[in-house]
């Protein structure tokens, strides 16, 4: 796969010399479903956080994933609820630690809202 996206990079590299607004290149399917998904999330207002390859991320990057401010984060990370490291005097986060900490937030919203929903249909609130 690696080889199939050095050539379709260098593609769209080749086809952005161009002159003009638009650009014709001939992409791989896996290639153009990625761009298509990438862009999709935009359209949606989803932010995009590439990391070139990098294991971790900062605070600010962390922020961006989770849908919150980096202040936000600090404070989970002071917490213990998010984990972190030092590299020098700089903060680094593991991305499966940002995932899993998003995936743990969505599961406890759930049970919340299943709970609030329950708590309502007893207290006949809801039609």
């Amino acid at each position: 796969m690696s080889r199939t996206l050095v050539r379709d990079a260098e593609a769209l590299h080749h086809a952005l010399e161009t002159e003009g607004d638009e650009v014709s290149v001939s992409l791989s399917r896996g290639t153009a479903e990625m761009l298509a998904r990438l862009i999709e999330a935009q359209s949606n207002g989803q932010e995009i956080v590439i990391t070139h390859g990098l294991q971790e991320v900062s605070p600010a990057e962390a922020a961006l994933m989770l849908g919150m401010s980096r202040p936000q984060v600090r404070k989970l990370m002071d917490r213990g609820a998010l984990p972190y490291r030092m590299v020098g005097s700089h903060y680094r986060i593991a991305i499966e630690d940002v995932r899993a900490f998003l995936d743990a937030e969505r599961r406890r919203r759930k049970e919340a809202l299943a709970q609030f929903s329950a708590l309502e249909n007893n207290l006949g609130l809801t039609e």
